[in-house]
């Protein structure tokens, strides 16, 4: 239990006592809302982040939910404070990227707690990402060349005051986007977990003491889990090799041209900091690929954390480490620039980007480059079965990196998505879709001493007609492989329509890795996710190379 008075020097088992404390709040929020949320995407797919956050706004502590969302998070609870002064029962709602956002399907919920009178000492705060809010096509992540035709854009404004629900506001976010009984579903599921976040702080308030006791120790706990955090950062930052590394690679393209986007970064580590430079990267595009400064930070976070290993996350986690990103490229866009797949593409590149600047600094540490790519697959249209419109959102696995030591993991999420797939009873149940086979990609993980691990193939037939969007990545470069490794295979999308007959026939041309279409009833649609990188060079036995096993001996 987390106790008051002043303490000359941090306890490192009250400190873990006091870490898992916050921790647990932020994971019974995630847990709220994966129970009461209504779509796939949030119930199923687990696609939702919680955290919780300090009166001036700074990081607590987090559940281990998804990547890009917490690691952005901490911008959109900066823009939420501009609406203070709070009151009890406020809930502050946003997705705008370029106000503390990401990409506009992922809303944003930010609520003051307050231990007291006077002003909120803390804030609890849940992101999670809605399957339409409007837009161009349904999923609201469509080959878009400006944010306007993305969907319904929200700047930080309250959804509760004083712990009543404001109707307008609501009714004009139902009015904006194709499916309202869903998006209401999951909004107030979302309030749900708020609520929750809200009252187990007071109860830690309570526990650690009466009055002003409780309040101050609380705080005291929250300040120093990040000066430990600091510390350790620090700490293990000295002990790797000092000075600058540099790597770059690319984006296929940005759905409109079939231009690649160079992402390019220098590191330098030394002193127990880290500096993180973009520049030489490319300018923001025409296509929706730019990624906001906060994803970018997010993924910059993210690739460092792993290379540090296991370290507390919060606020003081980050400040060792910094992060340039130019205005005005793809890493850091600036309005009225498209940035639906910034969130999920471009911010998976920039992890592939930092960890290879460290593979150059840590050879034996860092694996291989993973799928590199969320293969994003929406699909919305009108449900035959209802009458209502219908918006299908996933993302599917590949595979993982092989490293000096271990054959990389098949047919899992990697990095910057921290979710599940959903399950064929939960899709076909909710939308007019069959699924027709999901199945490892055997042998797409690249060859080397130790093998990449093998993406996915699965199959989708439309019974009914709809649009259909894909934005996916390494469809013209396989994940790279490291130490004399081969790439992993490189990913494709393969779309059979009905033909005169009504028998569906394939496509002879390939299908790009970003389109955007509208599919007749009776289509299938087949993605596959490419296969991560290999590590070392195969092993050779009298003269010939020997297919390396699946397991790291």
């Amino acid at each position: 239990m987390i106790g008051p008075g002043r303490r000359r020097a941090l306890d490192p088992v009250r400190l873990a006592l006091e870490r898992s404390l916050f921790e647990s709040c932020a994971e019974e929020m995630g847990v709220t809302l994966m129970r009461t949320a209504h779509s796939p995407n949030i119930k199923e797919r687990l696609d939702h982040s919680c955290a919780i956050f300090d009166r001036r706004g700074r990081l607590v502590a987090q559940a281990a939910h998804i990547p890009v969302h917490l690691g952005s998070m901490p911008r959109a609870v900066e823009a939420s404070l501009a609406l203070a002064p709070f009151a009890p029962g406020d809930v502050v709602l946003l997705n705008d990227p370029y106000a503390g956002g990401t990409h506009l399907p992922d809303l944003t919920m930010v609520t003051p707690v307050f231990l007291g009178p006077g002003a909120p000492e803390f804030f609890v705060a849940n992101r999670a990402h809605h399957a339409d809010v409007g837009g161009a096509a349904p999923g609201s992540m469509p080959l878009a060349r400006e944010i306007y035709e993305e969907g319904l854009r929200v700047p930080p404004l309250r959804l509760v005051r004083g712990g009543r629900l404001e109707e307008d506001v609501l009714r004009l976010l139902l009015a904006n986007v194709r499916t309202p009984e869903e998006r209401e579903a999951d909004l107030k599921a979302g309030l749900g977990a708020q609520a929750i976040g809200v009252e187990r702080l007071r109860e830690l308030a309570r526990r650690a003491g009466a009055g002003d006791r409780g309040r101050a120790a609380l705080r005291r706990a929250a300040e120093d889990l990040m000066q430990v955090a600091e510390r350790s950062v620090r700490a293990a930052l000295r002990a790797l090799p000092r000075g600058q590394f540099r790597h770059h690679d690319v984006l296929d393209d940005d759905g409109m041209s079939d231009q690649p986007i160079e992402i390019a970064v220098t590191l330098t580590v030394g002193e127990g900091r880290a500096r993180v430079d973009f520049t030489g990267s490319s300018p923001q595009t025409s296509g929706p690929v730019n990624a906001v400064e906060a994803v970018s930070r997010a993924a910059t976070w993210y690739a460092v954390r792993c290379v540090l290993g296991e370290i507390p996350i919060n606020h003081g986690t980050f400040r060792p480490i910094e992060v340039v990103a130019p205005p005005g490229t793809v890493v850091h866009a600036l309005p009225p620039a498209a940035v639906g797949a910034g969130n999920v593409e471009t911010s998976q590149r920039i992890v592939d980007v930092v960890l290879g600047a460290f593979a150059k600094a840590l050879p034996d540490r860092i694996p291989a480059a993973s799928s590199g790519t969320m293969n994003n697959l929406l699909i919305g249209g009108v449900d035959p079965r209802t009458g209502r419109p219908f918006s299908y959102y996933e993302t599917l696995a590949g595979g993982h990196g092989a490293g000096p030591g271990w054959h990389g993991a098949s047919a899992l999420q990697a990095h910057m998505t921290n979710t599940r797939n959903t399950p064929v009873e939960a899709l076909e149940h909710a939308y007019p879709l069959r699924v027709v086979g999901t199945q490892i990609r055997r042998g797409s993980g690249g060859r080397g001493r130790f093998r990449g691990g093998d993406g996915i193939e699965r199959t989708l037939e439309l019974r009914a007609r709809a649009r259909v969007t894909v934005i996916a990545d390494r469809r013209r470069r396989g994940p790279y492989g490291l130490s004399g490794g081969r790439a992993g295979a490189r990913g494709f999308t393969r779309v059979e329509q009905p033909g005169p007959s009504g028998a569906a026939e394939r496509s002879r041309a390939p299908w790009p890795g970003k389109f955007q279409a509208d599919l007749a009833a009776g289509s299938v649609l087949t993605l596959a996710s490419p296969g991560g990188g290999g590590f070392g060079r195969p092993a050779r036995r009298r003269g010939r190379r020997v297919r390396s096993g699946r397991r790291a001996p």
